[in-house]
């Protein structure tokens, strides 16, 4: 029998199911971090003003969602264009632009989308990061 307190606590998170964890919001040194600590990290160059990234974002947001496995193989970081674009990070992995995706593990760069928002585009993308 299920007490009360447990089905309240069930309940609760219902609205999370299914749902992507956040993204992490980038600060210095923190990709360098995650990757030195042998995690695979997708990293997503946006800026909130930006259409293009905006429609990446509800696209990568629809598929994490879809698909639990991205959230447990790989560290999301958004990076805001506006604050971050010219620094290390963006140069030292030559970003051209707000509305670019990498997705990077240990010292390699296993793929990059530059501004393409079409669906089957960005899962393969993602779908890098799995294996």
């Amino acid at each position: 029998m299920i007490d009360r307190r447990s089905l309240i606590a069930a309940l609760a998170l219902l609205p999370l199911a299914g749902r992507a964890r956040a993204m992490i919001d980038y600060t210095p040194g923190l990709v360098r971090d995650r990757l030195a600590a042998g995690e695979t990290v997708f990293v997503d160059f946006s800026a909130t003003w930006c259409s293009t990234c905006r429609t990446q974002g509800r696209i990568i947001e629809s598929l994490r969602s879809a698909n639990p496995a991205y959230d447990a193989a790989m560290t999301f970081v958004k990076v805001d264009w506006d604050t971050h674009g010219t620094g290390e990070l963006a140069q030292s992995l030559a970003i051209p632009r707000r509305s670019t995706l990498v997705l990077l593990r240990g010292d390699t760069e296993l793929g990059r989308i530059v501004a393409g928002t079409r669906e089957v585009e960005i899962r393969a993308l993602l779908d890098l990061g799995l294996a």
